[in-house]
């Protein structure tokens, strides 16, 4: 089949084609149908489809077009991570136990994407229970790269990242608390966000069979995925916003602008590797050729400050809270053991295993010590954005891995230039705005050698995603973006 010129093109421009009626909302659901169709046995990024009630969104949104009705998303094909609510589809989290738990109302992102005319064509494929950056369970099997079957697409938005890359629509929906935005679009070579905290509400975005409640997980946030940069804001102005059950019953968003709007007024401080988690020479060479770049335009850019916090204890702090509220959830017996284990760690282990295990046995009173430790954290943070305005630095130390699903995560190794790093230890890296709740934006910039993709991760101010958005998108219109996977680009 002839390659269609719609299949890669930006939900921004589907938008504009769709309103001077170069195509049609119909046509551009075909297209991805097709798509999924000819290529989904191979990489398995959509769990879920839901073709008919997407067409007959396409349809509707047509004839709202012919009417002259131009919402923010009118007509555009995209897909959803498996762990949203949508209604009358399953909800599964990738386990096999909640294989048949079916929500019976869209959540509430779902339900803004909708209200703005979005065309949800299916449901991308999840590790369980969110838990891998690797997307494979029981219930749906494994999704593959695209621009490598035989690696990781990244987790736990996967199914997303891998369908984005494969033309599969022009937008997904994610979530992150330990880098499932950003690794995705970081091994898939597409753009994602992590949202400032509690900016989007996460309504409906629930372990099944819970009920779906007004509820803000600890470091957890949900946020768009696309191919191209002015997409992410796109997505994230449609779904996001108080919840109306809750907070806004009073309060109404107003996001400030961007810091500046040309790539010379940015200062920008940029980290390419650090002891507690090395980058690899591909990953260290990438930064230092967009640092590089950047510098050449006139960017401010800076490899080093005493304003930065301290990496190696952040980390630590990370791993604490993070498993303190995963680990909530963790079997009877898995947590005695935890316990049992984190009892007889020597004090002066400080490894970033050793602060996982403890933070899975973490006291309510050490919980709020080391809450008392992130708002000063939080408090580190806004000084240095006071001397700059954004940091780029890695999202992992090395471009997509080959698929290992040996049962224990923290058996796992990478390797990093050769050498072995525990795999669950590359959690440092998307922590670096997790923990402190900063917004983050994935970006693509190029491929390392064997053709993998790889990318960086801008970090900005606190409630101020647009600046982020807008240097990513900056970057973009001067060095490019996304580039589609050869194998599947017909």
């Amino acid at each position: 089949m002839a390659k269609s010129q719609w299949s890669f093109k930006t939900a921004v421009g589907l938008s504009a084609a769709l309103k001077t009626k170069q195509v049609s909302a119909v046509e551009l659901a075909e297209d991805v149908i097709g798509r999924i169709e000819r290529h989904d046995g191979k990489i398995n990024a959509v769990c879920v489809r839901d073709f008919e009630r997407g067409l007959a969104a396409a349809r509707a949104a047509d004839t709202a077009i012919a009417r002259g009705e131009h919402r923010p998303l009118t007509g555009i094909p995209m897909t959803v991570k498996e762990s949203f609510n949508v209604a009358g589809l399953p909800t599964t989290w990738g386990n096999p136990a909640q294989k048949d738990f079916t929500p019976s109302e869209d959540a509430l992102s779902i339900a803004r994407v909708k209200d703005a005319g979005g065309v949800i064509l299916g449901k991308t494929n999840v590790p369980l229970n969110l838990a891998d950056w690797q997307s494979y369970n029981e219930v749906y099997g494994t999704t593959n790269n695209p621009y490598d079957l035989g690696r990781t697409p990244g987790g736990s938005s996967g199914g997303s990242s891998a369908a984005l890359a494969a033309g599969y629509g022009a937008l997904s929906l994610g979530s992150d608390i330990g880098g499932s935005l950003r690794v995705p679009g970081f091994h898939c070579g597409i753009y994602a966000h992590k949202p400032t905290i509690a900016l989007l509400p996460a309504r409906g975005h629930t372990p099944p069979p819970f009920a779906p409640l007004p509820f803000d997980g600890d470091l957890s946030v949900i946020g768009p995925m696309a191919r191209g940069a002015a997409d992410l804001s796109l997505l994230l102005d449609v779904m996001a916003g108080p919840d109306p059950l809750e907070a806004g019953k009073a309060y109404r968003l107003d996001l400030p602008t961007a810091r500046h709007t040309s790539l010379k007024d940015f200062r920008i401080l940029v980290i390419d590797t650090d002891p507690v988690l090395p980058t690899d020479r591909t990953i260290r060479g990438t930064i230092d050729r967009l640092a590089s770049n950047l510098d050449r335009i006139g960017a401010k850019i800076s490899r080093s400050s005493p304003l930065l916090p301290d990496f190696a204890a952040s980390s630590r702090l990370y791993m604490r809270l993070l498993l303190s509220f995963l680990g909530a959830t963790f079997p009877q017996e898995v947590y005695a053991g935890a316990c049992s284990a984190a009892a007889a760690l020597p004090a002066g282990n400080t490894s970033l295993q050793a602060e996982r295990l403890r933070g899975i046995a973490l006291s309510h009173r050490d919980w709020v010590i080391a809450n008392g430790a992130r708002a000063r954290l939080r408090a580190q943070w806004r000084e240095l954005f006071k001397s700059f305005d954004a940091v780029i630095c890695p999202i992992m130390p090395t471009a997509a891995y080959p698929h290992d699903h040996s049962a224990e995560q923290e058996q796992r190794r990478i390797l990093i230039d050769g050498e072995p790093h525990v795999y669950t230890d590359q959690l440092a890296w998307p922590g670096i705005a997790t923990l402190p709740g900063l917004p983050s934006t994935a970006i693509p910039t190029g491929f390392a050698p064997d053709g993998l993709p790889i990318g960086v991760q801008i970090v900005g101010p606190w409630l101020e995603d647009r600046t982020p958005l807008k240097l990513a998108e900056l970057i973009e219109r001067e060095y490019g973006g996304f580039v589609p996977p050869k194998m599947f680009d017909d």
